[in-house]
């Protein structure tokens, strides 16, 4: 289940080195704007770090409303496919992780959570040392400043964020990155930014080829 940003990334790197073979990443993103939502990702950029991965890549483009019933759909898909279960990046949020446990199990798949229960400044810390690297693409400003949009997650920002009020992982929603470096890539993912837009109370940072 793949959102693009960095958790998702270490996840994919967590299952393949338990033995996990993955087939193919799933991403949902809204059909009117052609993005992920939250991460204001282009869909062209989910392509493109499929490529980098050598993944196939089924992109499910609908309004927030029925993302739902398309889940639904494309996990029964999964299941008529031979697929044997779906590798999420949940860390914490344990509302969340129900939601979807409750649908996997229901399509027969196997429910996978390579990343649960970990600290987050742990799993930063593990993103850095293998070599991961994820630009910010979302702050809520609530939380963090415009001045975070486009800082590159590294050694330096482990620093700076564990000094803030965020979870250092952003998995309250505090800020959203794009993965486009690291271990799980065949090769970097290429980006520049582009325009800098607020959404209600949230700034995003455009990444363009």
């Amino acid at each position: 289940m793949w959102s693009g940003g960095k958790d998702s990334a270490l996840a994919l790197h967590r299952a393949r080195a338990a033995g996990r073979t993955i087939g193919c990443l799933i991403n949902f993103y809204d059909a009117a704007s052609q993005r992920v939502r939250f991460h204001a990702t282009r869909i062209e950029m989910i392509r493109a770090q499929a490529a980098a991965l050598g993944l196939e890549l089924r992109a499910v483009g609908t309004a927030w409303e029925a993302m739902p019933r398309g889940l639904e759909a494309e996990l029964r898909s999964l299941k008529e496919d031979g697929f044997a279960g779906v590798v999420f990046g949940d860390i914490h949020l344990a509302d969340v992780r129900a939601w979807y446990e409750e649908r996997v199990g229901a399509a027969g798949l196997e429910h996978i959570e390579p990343l649960w229960g970990t600290r987050s400044i742990e799993l930063l810390q593990e993103f850095v040392a293998i070599g991961g690297r994820s630009v910010l693409t979302c702050v809520n400003l609530d939380v963090l400043d415009e001045s975070w949009l486009g800082r590159i997650i590294d050694r330096a920002f482990i620093d700076d964020i564990a000094a803030t009020d965020a979870d250092a992982c952003g998995e309250n929603g505090e800020y959203h990155t794009f993965a486009f470096d690291g271990p799980m890539f065949a090769r970097p993912v290429s980006w520049q930014p582009g325009e800098t837009r607020r959404e209600s109370n949230f700034a995003q940072l455009d990444l363009l080829p």
